[in-house]
């Protein structure tokens, strides 16, 4: 039986997080973000496609050159649920119970069920523990013509200890000023810190960070929030891993990581990401994985 109450090190574990979470110490860590699955009531699937020239090809391409695209990978997960908040409760109680006493939750959250889970965590952690709504903003996706295009996410923010929390403005990087000639050339020459409405583009198609893992969040995301939230050398917890950003940026930072996922896809994606170097990889039982041999 795997055991983490006494956890060193970085670790990337395949199995359900319900099962997992208690086994972790109390207040063992600084900094918890999670992107759980939005309760879309969709199937979230990234398909791989490859083109090639082929005399009977099916598409046409430039001066009449024929071509044929074939399907060379999918990546999916489920992101339904009849009861949500039945789901994401008892993970956030968790969640609350394993953060240090000053600790930080960032919960990443889509619109339709963001003010729900505000309640629930208002709930669980306090009202008076109500750190912020960070909302991320984008421009990518299809444009509605019935109503106001949804081209955000939310983020709420928790603490343990509204009078204890870490946090460290002075170590996240700094952003251009929108309107630079208003202010001194000094100051748009450092730029500004962040406020809690951050525009950021999504993971680039043939971005260096692309893994191909569906609803893949910006490394430049999660680096704000580690920068901020956590100190170098305390434990960053991520329970919905997915494709290992937190991870990957925590390891960059200097951080100690546990990653968490169901989904044996996922597993390898972050396998492929992280490399093994000082990661130990294992089942919810913690016989260590095949990983070497695992394919993305």
């Amino acid at each position: 039986m795997l055991d983490l109450s006494r956890q060193t090190g970085d670790y990337v574990i395949l199995g359900d997080n319900s099962e997992i979470l208690p086994r972790l110490a109390d207040r063992s860590f600084q900094l918890i973000y999670i992107d759980p699955p939005f309760n879309t009531g969709k199937v979230q699937q990234r398909v791989t496609l490859r083109t090639q020239q082929a005399e009977h090809g099916t598409r046409t391409g430039f001066a009449g050159r024929r071509y044929v695209t074939t399907n060379t990978a999918s990546k999916s997960y489920g992101d339904s649920f009849d009861d949500y908040l039945g789901f994401i409760e008892p993970r956030l109680k968790e969640a609350h119970r394993l953060l240090s006493e000053d600790g930080t939750l960032y919960f990443h959250i889509d619109y339709r069920e963001a003010h729900y889970c505000k309640i629930l965590l208002d709930d669980i952690f306090g009202r008076e523990c109500f750190l912020n709504e960070i909302i991320w903003a984008y421009d990518y996706g299809g444009r509605s013509k019935g109503r106001w295009a949804a081209k955000h996410d939310t983020i709420l923010v928790y603490v343990r200890d509204p009078l204890r929390y870490y946090f460290d403005q002075e170590a996240v990087e700094r952003i251009p000023y929108m309107a630079p000639g208003l202010v001194t050339p000094e100051k748009a020459r450092r730029g500004k810190l962040p406020t809690d409405v951050w525009w950021h583009t999504i993971v680039p198609t043939n971005g260096r960070e692309k893994t191909g893992y569906p609803n893949q969040k910006p490394e430049g995301i999660i680096r704000r929030i580690v920068q901020a939230s956590s100190s170098p050398g305390s434990s960053v917890l991520d329970f919905f891993a997915g494709s290992g950003t937190t991870g990957a940026v925590a390891r960059e930072l200097g951080r100690k990581m546990v990653l968490v996922d169901n989904n044996a896809e996922a597993i390898a994606v972050m396998h492929n990401r992280l490399g093994d170097d000082g990661i130990t990889y294992s089942d919810a039982n913690g016989e260590k994985l095949p990983l070497p041999g695992w394919k993305c």
